[in-house]
């Protein structure tokens, strides 16, 4: 950056749109965030993109894997999450993963468990056991996100290839956004606005406190460029493994030379395409030269990992070839907002219960046996702001427990939660801040199939599936860090003493 500036001239920008609720970003929480108001009753939404499909990382990015959406026998994650298996169960190709109508979920059966676990339907808790995750194929997942969309046109009206990039704000209200696309820079007003951007770019520009704070050793410091390969067969890649452990482990350290980061061949939803998964360190999604660099790092070495893969091992890869590059860089963290909530280390510590909980989510982290946590609508809301949410991959959460809630599962259910919440305040005539939240709960809970606790509209043996698991602390360090509640260490997290009082808010 030179350092320089230039004051820009007053002037007029025109109102392109006004509307009821405007979603900023199409991603995983933006889409669901729109069609879950629609859904809610608003008839008057608009869903604003900056690429010209929606999806964000799982169509763009190629983040494929849906992971950990139950806990034993019960699925605790639902609502649009499970829509999109039950949608793309009926085209073939486009899914795998454990049907939950089976009564396959819970089961410890090694033989069910090795089956599911290459497509994201184990845990990895000790027994491992199945588990309701899945694989997407990224461009049937982009038709069926239109299909939705196309679904409740009169309602939602989208607008691709546009990009929201400033807040209009009056105080500390948020009146609608500016937005740049080929026709110039224009406006669209809205009487609530989802910033769903992922970074918090609508949110950061606010007035709204914001955090970049990234620890370098968490996935969040990390980017990547997924690449997929085509002409192998994924079962013989793993059983070449299993019988080569030293030659696949040497495998992998010499592809990240080759890259000079982290790489992982991982199973799609077909056998023949494999997709490659990177962790680039120490880089920042929302700057311009981190970016750069972890599309042409990426893009500068896929040939000479796809012949080195030929050579190493012909028997599966002598046919091998590039099948796509994803689209868009893989994002996994930079700005997000400092709600009025901020999820930390004992919300996963213990069973911590909220009276404005919005969504059920388990998380990858053993320390708690990947049971589910309760997320509060607190965590989507800014601080010192109005009229705004702020679902997905930048809620308030602290740089530990981000790692946990910025999954693919945890943007489409608080964004599903944003869209309700919106079409409730939008109905009421209330704002973000004064919204009817035990409203929105039974709407989420009532009629878009989304388990809540303590919610009427919820079937009593999720939570008795919790207790009889006692959920919060399992493993025996973590509950032995418990026990001492002396700020004990185990893992990135610090178990801190009077954080047991499952009371407390």
């Amino acid at each position: 950056m030179s350092g320089k500036t230039y004051i820009e001239p007053q002037t007029s920008v025109p109102v392109y749109d006004e509307c009821d609720v405007l979603v900023v970003g199409g991603g995983a929480a933006g889409h669901s965030a729109a069609i879950a108001a629609a859904r809610a009753g608003c008839k008057n939404v608009i869903l604003m993109e900056r690429y010209g499909y929606c999806g964000g990382d799982v169509t763009g990015g190629y983040v494929l894997l849906i992971p950990d959406l139950s806990f034993h026998n019960k699925v605790y994650v639902r609502g649009i999450q499970e829509e999109w298996f039950e949608r793309l169960q009926k085209i073939p190709g486009a899914v795998a993963g454990p049907d939950p109508k089976t009564g396959v979920i819970g089961s410890t059966n090694p033989a069910l468990v090795r089956a599911w676990g290459a497509v994201g339907g184990a845990s990895r808790v000790e027994p491992p056991r199945v588990c309701f995750g899945f694989m997407v194929e990224p461009n049937q997942m982009k038709i069926e996100m239109d299909v939705m969309l196309d679904e409740l046109k009169d309602s939602i009206r989208v607008m691709y290839h546009s990009w929201g990039c400033k807040p209009i704000m009056e105080g500390n209200v948020c009146k609608g956004v500016f937005f740049e696309s080929k026709e110039g820079r224009k406006v669209v007003l809205a009487k609530v606005i989802i910033d769903a951007t992922g970074d918090a770019d609508i949110c950061r520009i606010s007035g709204a406190p914001t955090s970049s704070a990234i620890d370098d050793e968490c996935r969040c410091s990390s980017t990547a460029l997924v690449y997929r390969i085509g002409g192998i067969s994924m079962s013989e890649y793993s059983r070449w493994k299993k019988e080569n452990p030293q030659a696949a482990m040497q495998m992998g350290k010499d592809l990240a030379g080759i890259h000079g980061f982290r790489s992982a061949i991982i199973a799609g939803p077909t056998d023949s395409v494999a997709w490659v998964n990177n962790w680039q360190p120490q880089r920042d999604c929302s700057k311009i030269a981190d970016l750069t660099a972890t599309e042409m790092d990426c893009r500068l070495k896929i040939r000479e990992a796809l012949n080195y893969y030929k050579e190493v091992c012909p028997e599966v890869f002598h046919d091998a070839f590039l099948y796509d590059i994803a689209p868009q860089a893989g994002t996994r963290g930079s700005h997000r907002i400092v709600g009025e909530h901020i999820i930390g280390q004992n919300d996963w510590a213990f069973p911590k219960t909220f009276d404005d909980t919005i969504a059920w989510h388990c998380t990858v982290d053993t320390l708690n046996d990947n049971a589910p946590i309760e997320i509060p609508y607190r965590a989507i809301l800014p601080q010192k702001v109005d009229n705004i949410l702020a679902p997905g991959r930048h809620i308030s959460a602290d740089k530990i427990a981000i790692d946990n809630v910025n999954l693919i599962p945890q943007c489409v259910g608080t964004g599903q939660a944003a869209g309700v919440a919106a079409a409730v305040a939008v109905a009421e005539g209330s704002t973000t801040r004064t919204v009817n939240i035990k409203k929105v709960q039974d709407i989420l809970a009532g009629e878009q199939n989304v388990p809540l606790p303590r919610n009427e509209h919820t079937d009593p043996s999720y939570m008795e599936n919790l207790v009889e698991h006692e959920y919060g602390l399992y493993t025996d360090p973590a509950k032995r860090a418990r026990a001492a509640g002396d700020g004990t260490v185990y893992r990135h997290w610090t178990i801190s003493a009077g954080g047991g009082d499952p009371n407390k808010k």
